[in-house]
């Protein structure tokens, strides 16, 4: 019985299966850069679409082609077979792979009979044929090439007698990597690892089997390791397990398990530092938020807030921890919360570069208590946190003291309710702050298009041109939730506002039954830390 391998390659579809998710379209400026992020993490094998598909894809192969220097990857084209009855030496999908310019391609064909009569339409030889010649074709143009088994899973359970006669196609034909896709996700890790082995053992080792798979039962990465179980060399996925429908197998916990879990070898060792960064940077080019609790790499991923496991992991890092965090680029993190207890709280003031003695970090316990029971949550907000812990350690901010703030709206289109084929409505925001800075005392005005833009605004009227910094600091997220629904709109909202200042991005927090209070306490510590570490 087939059993796992030594090493494994990486084959990333993030640029063709990701981008099948909804909510995300790459540019070609992001499918480059995407590009470059994974060359970075020393993927064997980069995807870059299905040239010939769309303009899109025509102009980033033309780019690549000419602009991207890969150092440790192979750039892949990807199609399918030839048409049903047609020739392969006259099918555009064929004459596309051989023109991309890669050294390597990929080919989808049909491995389930039932998609190869009723989707396709064509006898069960047709459907061998459309392989074999595929392959025989593209390996005569002196190209490497992989076939894509799609539904071989399905179809091999329910007729193994003819997925096999089309892996044997494509293997004869000269194809080096058979894959065997699970197209619609609905395999589970038993399934498939005995269907690799069953395969790999009926191969004996003459070409390399891989996998493909789906998350629709979020069973992708399990299915992946079992797989490799099963014999396969080859691993296709996505990062961060971005595609179509629930999505693709995820390559960030996949690389991380075969190589620090199983021993297998996967990228380069001295890239696995990268593999934090790598997911982080290709989610902000998808437009995505980074998943905080994705395994190795997330925010939260080594964040401790229990005041048990803090404490121990004071003694022992590794205490409470599976992985060094830093072995792929992550680190750990001592979240402060009511449930922490003082070593948490003396560490993460350390790692700020405060020394909080036993009375201060009791007195923080009970500040956070109390807070944290009116509704703060520090764990979400480090930079508000951090404010606090200088409080406590003596520190107070100097840049500007409120003395009073005023905000008024106008609503211009009329009262009453707001009928939904009205064109525009005309709102005027108006924020009066008065405040000292270094015992003098300024008033300004600001307009903006709510009470928060306002106030950024006339805030900045009075102080901006006093700390140049603060042109620097933009509000980059706002978020609002009810904490007592049961109170309707006399409610306490909790305010969470992300700043940014072009190196770095923090949150702060505000809780108030006045939602404009909250959201000035929040703005307002948002400057000020933005402020404090400009000055440094």
């Amino acid at each position: 019985m087939a059993t796992a391998p030594t090493s494994v390659e990486i084959y990333d579809t993030t640029l063709r299966d990701g981008s099948q998710l909804e909510g995300i379209s790459f540019t070609v400026e992001d499918k480059l850069r995407i590009a470059r992020q994974l060359d970075r993490l020393g993927v064997h094998y980069i995807e870059g679409g299905w040239p010939g598909a769309n303009p899109k894809d025509d102009e980033f192969f033309q780019r690549a082609a000419h602009e991207l220097e890969l150092e440790n990857s192979t750039f892949v084209a990807f199609g399918s077979t030839r048409r049903p009855r047609g020739r392969v030496d006259e099918d555009l999908t064929l004459q596309n792979l051989v023109n991309a310019g890669t050294t390597t391609v990929c080919i989808v064909g049909k491995c389930w009979d039932y998609h190869v009569t009723e989707a396709l339409r064509v006898e069960l030889d047709e459907g061998v044929a459309m392989v074999r010649e595929s392959v025989e074709y593209l390996v005569s143009q002196g190209l490497d090439v992989f076939f894509d088994a799609e539904h071989l899973f399905d179809g091999y359970k329910n007729n193994p007698e003819f997925s096999l006669r089309v892996l044997e196609a494509a293997a004869t034909a000269g194809a080096s990597r058979l894959v065997l896709c699970d197209t619609n996700g609905g395999s589970l890790p038993s399934q498939v690892r005995q269907t690799v082995s069953e395969i790999v053992d009926y191969f004996g080792g003459d070409v390399g089997v891989g996998v493909h798979l789906h998350d629709d039962t979020a069973c992708g990465v399990a299915n992946a390791i079992a797989g490799v179980e099963g014999g396969a060399v080859q691993v296709q996925g996505t990062i961060n397990g971005y595609g179509e429908r629930t999505g693709n197998c995820n390559l960030v916990p996949i690389i991380g398990n075969l190589s620090l879990k199983m021993g297998i070898e996967t990228i380069p060792a001295d890239r696995m530092v990268h593999l934090t960064s790598v997911a982080n940077q290709i989610a902000e080019l998808a437009n995505f938020v980074p998943d905080p609790q994705q395994a190795y790499v997330g925010q939260s991923a080594f964040a401790h807030k229990a005041g048990l496991h803090t404490s121990a992991i004071a003694r022992r890092p590794d205490a409470y921890e599976h992985i060094d965090p830093s072995t792929v680029g992550n680190r750990a993190r001592f979240v402060v919360s009511e449930m922490a207890g003082k070593a948490g709280i003396e560490i993460r003031a350390r790692e700020i570069g405060i020394e909080l003695d036993g009375k201060a970090s009791g007195e923080v316990i009970e500040i956070l208590k109390r807070l944290e029971y009116e509704g703060y949550q520090f764990e979400v907000a480090d930079a508000s946190l951090e404010l606090l812990l200088r409080g406590a350690a003596g520190w107070t901010q100097e840049f500007f003291e409120l003395e009073s703030f005023r905000v008024s709206t106008q609503h211009r289109s009329g009262s009453g309710a707001r009928a939904w084929n009205d064109v525009a409505v005309d709102m005027e925001t108006e924020a009066t702050v008065k405040v000292l800075v270094g015992g003098e005392r300024l008033v300004a005005i600001g307009e903006g298009n709510g009470p928060v833009n306002a106030l950024h605004a006339a805030l900045g009227e009075a102080i901006a041109n006093r700390y140049p910094a603060f042109d620097r600091i933009a509000l980059t997220d706002y978020k609002v939730r009810v904490l007592d629904t049961a109170a309707g709109t006399g409610a306490v909202t909790r305010v969470l506002i992300d700043m940014g200042d072009g190196e770095r991005r923090w949150t702060t927090i505000g809780v108030s039954e006045n939602i404009v209070e909250a959201s000035w306490q929040a703005l307002v510590d948002g400057i000020v830390y933005g402020l404090l570490h400009a000055s440094n």
